[in-house]
């Protein structure tokens, strides 16, 4: 929000735009704003630059906001549009929404702007950035896709070479291959004569029109790169005009149609032998996964071509050497002469006996390196363990298929490997297979998953503060114009009506308590106070209750279970959670119809806990069941997210199932809905078995005021929140109790060990600045004073920090917001019970 932000207000009324402007300004401090106040400033403005967000009212003199949207969708389509008008209805807001409005704001209610603006610019970031992230997926998609599509092409090129007798044949094979697949003007082998400086062409391939270069070429006559061939450099230009190794032979270069080039040399024991080439009659770049390609067909035909020259000089011999020859084929075998993997056959000793010409290629590993050094020696340290395990299963005659490591090169670095091993006779005969790019594509996918991901988990993030914004803007809403009420008659000197305001004020803070108790119910974050509770005791005190809130129209049917083992649970929510259910199933059944419920015994076996996502044991279930309109499926799928309601605006908040999952999964069960549609709807809280006798008394009854402190008791109070521990300070200091306070843990304990100072009880807040929480504190007080009562005073739920609910003796919590006079029994309470 403190980048410059460009915002283009759309508004005719000056005042307006002062008012909109200080708003901005508010809620982004760079701000920079222009203001147009019709139609062709607003075409202007859209077509010189581009704006961050557009402010527009609804109603303009000759012209509208509902165009100023058409035209924004057509000029600026991903620049939120937010409407800011004192007329707009509900239906045109809706309306405007659906045609692609981000938002609107009353001009009566500019206090919402800054909340608006910030929302509309989080989501316009959310959206680009999963654009950004769809677009890399796309990329690395498309290039395992191109990827995949040249490994076929090499199959397709192994599989035409692979009977083919003429070395002329295979080289032309390989160029047509090439040139077709990177779709270049020409493409061809040719032996080189590093003496002579010439390379000598069969035949190539050519696209229409292209003169074909079969003979004798000299190097020099188009350029002075045959140095770097002979050092085995790739030679590559995509304009001839501009690469100083060709910039002065380029008109001859031109001559053949070759003003991109690439030159591929082939070698063969360390000594230029072949070429094979690319030409390209316009300028044309040469990425690394072409040259990649180019490299892997030049070693195919090479390693062909040495095949078939070999194969040419064995027959040759045949007449007279034809033992002999039978003795070679068998070691020089196709597969393992020419196969572009690793083939080996190891003893038991740990060392290679026997390794093909690819080790070389792939590792830099001479043959003879690699059979002086134990094969474990190469393998990367982490891979060691679980290739020792896997020799140990070859070893007693298993197979190996698909077990992967990395082998170390001969230049330090690792590759991955793919192996296949079958013993035999006592030796090892194994191929591998490099996997090294697969893995690499493999990570850069999972990497734009994740990134893909992680946006999404933001739009869901977005989703939910925005509700959480929404019904807590009402409330505080109701908090605020109460309190400006209360002063306006203050000043008026008009009384009557402050206890009426205050009402308001106070029931908009239970809502909002009651809303952050949902949202901890949900994140099962909320201070708990669980009892052995028995459900059927639970259901019958609830009965008349739940009868009264279903009304006439439904039926009530209770069943209770003999012998129903106890639960541990916070009997409060318990009565809550089920007193939603059955408002809920009162919902469903609009017409009348039975509401059921259910108290049984539990016992989840294996296979039920992984489909209920339990651990198996003992559990007590609790449920309520309808014959209303039910559910479908996609509905049952989102019950339990925060904010999520099928009921009509006002009629509910979309947090009561989320409340009620929180609150099972807290208390170590699970929440399981049931339903199909026009049948009904069931509900199930599954609750561990709990052994101990059900706690039955009774709260003692709370006297009407707050009592008074007895002469001498002294309070402590720490808060890290000044005004609260002023407000808590002077109410104890009014009821006659001589107080103390801190703000954090630190300055606590100074008070703490004073040896003079008396200190009846500590009231801390859990969380407290400075390293130390409010248990650590109580701990600390407690060494030095044993048996010090303790309350703590608490918004958020710091199960770790109260040890999940088991506190030490004399140790309580209450949970804010609370009323001053129930603080004030519970410190009075506290103080007499030592």
């Amino acid at each position: 929000m403190n980048d410059p932000l460009d915002v283009l207000i759309l508004e005719d009324s000056r005042f307006d735009v002062e008012l909109l402007t200080h708003a901005l300004a508010q809620a982004l401090p760079s701000v920079r704003t222009r203001v147009v106040r019709d139609e062709p400033g607003f075409v202007g403005a859209l077509a010189e630059q581009a704006y961050a967000l557009i402010l527009s009212d609804y109603e303009l003199p000759g012209f509208s906001g509902a165009h100023a949207l058409e035209l924004a969708r057509h000029m600026a389509p991903h620049t939120p549009f937010i409407f800011v008008s004192g007329v707009i209805g509900e239906d045109n807001a809706v309306e405007l929404l659906k045609s692609g409005a981000t938002d609107y704001v009353s001009k009566g209610r500019l206090a919402r702007l800054p909340v608006v603006v910030g929302r509309a610019l989080t989501e316009a970031a959310d959206r680009r950035a999963k654009s950004l992230v769809e677009r890399e997926l796309s990329v690395a998609q498309a290039a395992m896709a191109q990827a995949e599509a040249r490994r076929l092409s090499l199959m397709e090129l192994g599989d035409r070479i692979r009977d083919m007798d003429d070395p002329g044949d295979i080289a032309y094979a390989a160029s047509e291959l090439l040139g077709q697949r990177l779709n270049v003007d020409r493409a061809g082998y040719g032996l080189v004569d590093t003496a002579a400086e010439t390379v000598a062409i069969e035949r190539d391939w050519t696209a229409p029109g292209v003169t074909s270069l079969a003979g004798q070429l000299h190097f020099r006559d188009y350029g002075s790169y045959i140095e770097d061939l002979r050092r085995g450099v790739t030679v590559a230009f995509e304009n001839a005009h501009e690469d100083p190794r060709t910039r002065d032979t380029a008109h001859a270069l031109d001559a053949i149609s070759a003003r991109a080039v690439v030159n591929m040399p082939l070698t063969d024991g360390g000594g230029l032998v072949g070429l094979l080439y690319l030409n390209h009659g316009q300028v044309r770049p040469w990425s690394r996964d072409e040259l990649d390609f180019v490299r892997e067909v030049g070693d195919r035909v090479r390693s062909a071509i040495s095949r078939r020259e070999a194969q040419m000089q064995l027959q040759a011999l045949a007449a007279s050497l034809e033992h002999q020859v039978r003795e070679r084929t068998h070691e020089r075998d196709r597969t393992w002469a020419l196969s572009q993997d690793l083939l080996g056959v190891a003893n038991h000793e740990g060392y290679f006996i026997a390794v093909n010409p690819a080790w070389e290629k792939l590792l830099g590993w001479s043959p003879d390196e690699i059979r002086a050094m134990p094969f474990i020696d190469l393998l990367h340290p982490d891979d060691r363990r679980g290739t020792e395990v896997e020799l140990a299963r070859l070893s007693g005659g298993a197979r190996t298929t698909g077990f992967e490591n990395r082998y170390r090169t001969k230049a330090g670095d690792y590759r991955w490997l793919s192996w296949t091993a079958v013993p035999d006779n006592g030796f090892l005969y194994a191929v591998a297979r490099d996997i090294s790019e697969q893995k690499e594509r493999a990570a850069e996918l999972d990497a734009a998953r994740e990134q893909l991901r992680q946006s999404q988990k933001l739009e869901a993030v977005g989703q939910l503060t925005g509700g959480l914004a929404h019904d807590f803007n009402n409330l505080l809403a109701a908090i605020s114009g109460s309190l400006e009420l209360m002063r306006r008659r203050g000043i008026e000197g008009k009384p009557a009506d402050m206890e009426r305001y205050v009402g308001v004020a106070q029931g908009a803070v239970k809502r909002a308590a009651a809303l952050t108790h949902r949202l901890l119910a949900f994140s099962r974050r909320q201070t708990l106070e669980p009892k052995s509770v028995n459900a059927n005791r639970l259901v019958t005190d609830m009965e008349e209750l739940v009868r009264r809130t279903l009304g006439p129209h439904i039926t009530l049917e209770t069943v209770a279970a003999v012998g129903l083992w106890n639960v541990h649970a916070d009997p409060g929510q318990l009565e809550n959670a089920l007193l939603n259910l059955c408002i809920n199933g009162r919902d469903a059944m609009p017409e009348g119809g039975k509401l059921v419920v259910e108290t049984a015994n539990r016992w989840i076996d294996a296979r039920t806990a992984r489909e209920r996502d339990l651990p198996m044991g003992q559990y007590v279930s609790l449920t309520v069941s309808d014959n209303g309109v039910g559910m479908p499926s996609e509905v049952v799928a989102r019950a339990f997210d925060p904010f999520f309601t099928t009921k009509p605006i006002g009629m509910g908040t979309g947090l009561g199932l989320s409340m009620i999952y929180g609150f099972a999964k807290q208390s170590g069960g699970q929440v399981r809905i049931y339903s199909e549609v026009g049948a009904g709807t069931s509900v199930s809280i599954y609750l561990p078995r709990h052994d101990m006798q059900e706690d039955t008394a009774s709260p003692p009854a709370e006297a009407p005021q707050a009592p008074r402190a007895d002469q001498g008791d002294t309070v402590l109070v720490v808060d890290d929140e000044p005004a609260l521990r002023m407000i808590i300070v002077e109410v104890m200091q009014g009821l006659g109790y001589a107080t103390l306070e801190a703000g954090d843990g630190a300055e606590a304990l100074r008070i703490l060990q004073a040896p003079r100072q008396r200190i009846d009880l500590l009231v801390s807040d859990v969380g407290l600045p400075g390293g130390m929480n409010g248990r650590q504190v109580a701990d600390a007080a407690r060494t030095a004073r044993p048996g010090l009562k303790v309350l703590f005073i608490t918004g958020y739920a710091e199960n770790a920090v109260l040890s999940h609910g088991h506190l030490d003796p004399g140790m309580h919590v209450m949970t804010k917001p609370f009323e001053m006079d129930v603080l004030a029994r519970r410190v009075k309470q506290l103080i007499e019970s030592r």
